[in-house]
């Protein structure tokens, strides 16, 4: 009876040692690797490691898999992760309602995002009139300057934005941004000279692309997991807004012609609000932890997401795969085989969105709408204008629900079709008596097929999907990328359209969109309902 008394406990004492290193083994990916790989299921403390699981860590043996990384086995990647370390997680909690307040410091950064549109808008309405007060009316070369300048800048600001926020934290690189954005809008509004006008837009340009990269790093990092799609989606919404808003700014210009100078100096307002809103405004706590900032960092997450959750956020912040030990990364890694599949992707989308033609659409949408008989260029773009805040808004409300990747998926597809029906409609003849109202119909569709996911979803994923330590610069690269390419198409569109003809340049164009929902079908990972350290630990890769 004592032997076999002893032989139980001995039996006990040897199982649970077992546990307990099986338990250690699982805190590195390495361990959980060779752990998945002798034994496809099997449970330790009520954590399951499933077939699914074994697969998605074997994925990431050589890269970033992220056509391994599909929605079911991230997930349980992502729970085998989140229990690697037993001994000290903190026991899962059910829900509890925020005591915190984000909403107003998002509010604040997308004074960002509202200049960002603005000044993007605001020279169409006051081009001829300000051309005629500063004598370039016959000079097409300074007008092209006049508004391709503010795309050359923003391609340089957004390269800058990402090393600021890295080396000054976010809330310090959003008030240094308001510097270029206010100075650039004074000399535009005061301008006596071209050259003047010139470098008022080259500074309001480099404000704008370092809002470009830093507004939806910002969002992303201080909005809570369950919400984060909604308030990330509203950083597009409000660029909607600032370009409606240069829209309705012209109207007085017909009879006032200096109003022009008013129109631009308008945009100094939101530029002060942005740097006294970030004066107050929480810096972000990942940021924070990186820079060693523990104290601080649980005082700005009792802030934004309430004292009830500060253990929570905060075991998940210092629970990601490579921590906040390891330095900033230099533009260099970003390139590294650590990296650079998840950054392609990040640069990929916004080429996509740009090579689908949503800018050439834009601006050829009034000659369309005259075709339709819609003589005035107002209504014209306050119809695609309104398309494009209202499928922004529907986007909001179904980025947490739908999902970032099947939002994509159909936006893209939507871009294809609505781009085939413009091309037809332009030179299908059995179409030729409804030409004028299928082409309005395929811009308005399109505008809003972009909106609902092309447009809104890349500047929120990129954020999501890159690591703690590249996410300022890789989020820099990528709008990088969207701005050289929104400029190289702005300068040969016409060109494109004289040669091939406006139906084959959007048959192209349809043709992208294909190949995107094709490439988004295979890279793209969903990122819906997880926190950022989630994501980060489910593409990362064993180094």
């Amino acid at each position: 009876m004592q032997a076999s008394t002893y032989g139980s406990i001995r039996e006990k004492l040897v199982f649970g040692v077992q546990v307990k290193q099986q338990r250690k083994v699982l805190g590195s990916s390495t361990g959980l690797k060779n752990l998945c790989m002798t034994d496809k299921a099997t449970g330790f403390g009520g954590l399951k490691l499933t077939s699914a699981a074994m697969g998605a860590n074997l994925g990431r043996l050589d890269g970033i898999s992220m056509t391994s990384l599909k929605p079911r086995s991230v997930k349980a990647h992502a729970a085998s992760d989140a229990d690697g370390d037993v001994e000290n997680l903190v026991p899962p909690k059910p829900q509890v309602k925020s005591s915190g307040i984000v909403l107003p410091f998002v509010g604040v950064a997308c004074l960002g995002a509202i200049l960002f549109g603005y000044h993007l808008g605001v020279v169409n309405g006051a081009l001829e009139y300000l051309s005629k007060d500063l004598g370039i009316t016959e000079n097409v070369a300074l007008k092209g300057w006049v508004v391709s300048t503010l795309l050359a800048g923003a391609t340089v600001g957004s390269f800058t934005g990402g090393t600021l926020a890295d080396k000054f934290g976010r809330t310090r690189t959003f008030q240094l941004d308001a510097i270029p954005l206010t100075i650039g809008a004074f000399l535009c509004a005061t301008a006596q000279s071209v050259e003047q006008m010139i470098v008022g837009r080259l500074l309001a340009g480099i404000g704008i692309g370092i809002s470009s990269a830093i507004v939806p790093l910002y969002i992303s990092e201080i909005s809570p997991t369950e919400i984060r799609g909604a308030l990330g989606s509203v950083n597009q919404l409000f660029i909607c807004l600032g370009i409606l808003g240069a829209l309705v700014a012209g109207l007085p210009l017909s009879a006032n012609p200096l109003w022009w100078r008013t129109m631009f100096g308008i945009a100094i307002v939101p530029s002060v609000l942005l740097a006294l809103g970030m004066a107050v405004s929480p810096e972000s706590p990942r940021w924070l932890l990186q820079q060693g900032k523990t104290s601080q960092a649980e005082k700005v997450i009792k802030t934004l997401y309430g004292k009830e959750r500060v253990t929570e956020v905060m075991h998940d912040l210092t629970s990601t795969s490579h921590g906040s030990a390891e330095p900033e990364a230099g533009w260099f890694d970003l390139f590294s085989s650590r990296y650079w599949k998840v950054v392609s992707v990040g640069a990929a989308l916004f080429l996509f969105q740009q090579l689908a033609g949503i800018n050439a659409v834009v601006y050829y949408s009034t000659s369309v709408f005259r075709s339709a008989g819609i003589t005035s260029d107002v209504a014209a773009s306050a119809l695609v204008g309104a398309a494009n805040v209202f499928g922004t808004a529907v986007a909001s409300s179904l980025m947490d629900r739908q999902g970032r990747k099947s939002l994509l998926l159909i936006s893209f597809g939507g871009m294809a079709a609505s781009m085939l029906l413009l091309a037809l409609s332009f030179t299908w003849s059995v179409l030729a008596p409804y030409s004028g109202t299928l082409a309005v119909a395929g811009t308005v569709l399109y505008v809003l097929s972009f909106s609902l996911g092309a447009g809104p979803v890349p500047a929120l994923l990129l954020p999501e999907i890159f690591a703690s330590r590249i996410r300022a610069k890789a989020v820099s690269l990528s709008l990088g990328m969207h701005w050289i390419s929104n400029f190289v198409i702005g300068l040969y569109f016409l060109s494109f359209v004289t040669k091939f003809g406006i139906s084959s340049v959007y048959l192209g164009f349809s043709a992208v969109c294909l190949l995107a929902v094709l490439y988004i079908a295979g890279n793209v990972v969903e990122t819906k309902g997880r926190s950022l350290e989630d994501i980060e630990r489910a593409l990362s890769v064993p180094t």
